[in-house]
């Protein structure tokens, strides 16, 4: 039984088979017993360094989780539980997310909890503020490097646009970002944190055909979670003054 969990430690980690063949010519059944926990032990090492490579990646300027977070103040549409987030079942069936709401209320905590949580199911995630990624597309055309910057952001699973709508677009980076939403549809999950309604998207980008594409695309598959609260940032300012 040992002998063939070792074999399988060291095909999970590309190792030589010798090592199992070594433990077996061993006497006595300690020594297989201390090369499995090693074996495990860099298998689970090797696991928290690709986790740690993966959140790094992301771009998050800050880490959250959802330790002390509150959903009890989000609206939640049906079907849609703190669960159903949690595990990131919207992102099995491609599903977007758009959580809509006043600015401070948690959109940002939340969207990077389950960024956060994607990198731990080993999911390739980044994270943007939309105008400073509208300012990398539009930089990366200048130098002719768009085509691979795409490439770079679509081998994430999951995408998290922050700041939607905060700073209006020009032509250029309204278009650009309308190329990113083309190939993510239906490819890649989509989380946008917005305090803009959907009415208003037009004042973002100007054009009201590539508005009315932009919304058909993200729409189409997407769960909407409303933020009817307050800023807790100037709730917690009220609090401390």
């Amino acid at each position: 039984m040992l002998d063939k969990e070792i074999r399988e430690c060291c095909k999970r980690l590309r190792l030589s088979q010798n090592l199992a063949e070594q433990a077996q010519t061993t006497e006595g059944e300690n020594h297989q017993e201390f090369l499995l926990k090693l074996l495990q032990e860099e298998i689970e090492h090797r696991k928290t360094a690709r986790i740690d490579k993966l959140i790094s990646k992301a771009g998050f300027y800050s880490i959250k989780t959802f330790n002390g977070f509150k959903f009890d103040e989000i609206s939640l549409p049906p079907g849609v539980t703190p669960e159903y987030l949690k595990e990131l079942k919207f992102c099995e069936s491609k599903t977007n997310i758009i959580m809509y709401g006043n600015v401070g209320t948690g959109k940002t905590h939340l969207s990077i909890a389950l960024g956060v949580e994607a990198c731990k199911k080993g999911m390739e995630t980044r994270f943007y503020r939309t105008a400073a990624l509208v300012n990398r597309l539009s930089e990366a055309k200048k130098e002719g490097t768009l085509s691979s910057f795409m490439k770079k952001i679509m081998k994430a699973e999951l995408i998290i646009c922050d700041e939607w709508g905060y700073v209006p677009l020009d032509v250029t980076g309204a278009r650009l970002l309308f190329e990113l939403i083309s190939e993510c549809y239906e490819q890649r999950t989509l989380i946008i944190n917005t305090n803009i309604e959907f009415s208003r998207w037009i004042n973002v980008f100007y054009d009201k055909d590539m508005t009315a594409a932009i919304l058909d695309r993200v729409l189409h598959h997407c769960h909407l979670l409303l933020f009817p609260g307050e800023s807790n940032r100037m709730r917690e300012s009220s609090i401390s003054a």
